[in-house]
């Protein structure tokens, strides 16, 4: 029994490493949406997140957020010295850990359905308010841009962005909600196959 006990936090640390691993692969398969600016790029990196959150604890998505992140950084580098994958961790953590919370509370499909309906809400509300007073400002000063030309980026591929507060509303809440359905609508189709194998 003393065995198991000792054994159990290695398994976990190995499978947090392999689902950030995949997680950090998924990431260069990204793609912009027609909608927002083309530094918003669309990737499925956040589904191995979700999977370990309901597997094993919604602090799991976060560890695995956190692997994929800094994989990225060491790996392929940083053209937003650090912005990006800081931003994409926070938010990343967000949807996952309120799946995740909400899941395990309740092990069933609709408890599950409700943490990610949840998770999309709060991760595309935090997207939102983070971007607008800390991330897009930050992400401008290491630039040496204005906002406005931020703006601009998405007015170019959006007509309905035509100031600040037109590019959250129309860019950045619509590309965070439908990333993290695509995402959740990923995770229910996958979640019972791969279980068995997070849960041994």
């Amino acid at each position: 029994m003393k065995r198991v006990e000792q054994s159990w936090p290695a398994q976990t640390l190995v499978k947090i490493s392999v689902l950030g691993v995949i997680s950090f692969a998924l990431m260069f398969f990204k793609t912009p949406v027609w909608f927002a600016p083309p530094f918003l790029k669309f990737d499925i990196s956040d589904l191995p997140s979700l999977l370990g959150a309901f597997a094993m604890g919604p602090m799991t998505g976060i560890w695995v957020q956190l692997v994929k992140n800094l994989l990225n950084v060491l790996i392929e580098g940083t053209v937003t010295n650090g912005v990006g994958e800081f931003s994409n961790f926070l938010v990343g953590s967000v949807l996952a850990y309120v799946a995740g919370f909400v899941y395990q509370r309740n092990k069933t499909f609709k408890s599950a359905l409700l943490g990610l309906g949840l998770g999309i809400v709060a991760m595309a509300t935090f997207a939102t308010l983070n971007n607008y007073y800390v991330m897009f400002p930050l992400f401008a000063k290491v630039f040496g841009l204005e906002l406005d030309t931020i703006v601009s980026m998405g007015s170019k591929v959006n007509k309905n962005v035509v100031d600040y507060k037109t590019l959250m509303l129309y860019a950045v809440i619509p590309f965070n909600l439908l990333k993290g359905m695509i995402v959740s609508l990923a995770t229910v189709l996958v979640y019972k196959r791969i279980s068995p194998v997070l849960h041994r």
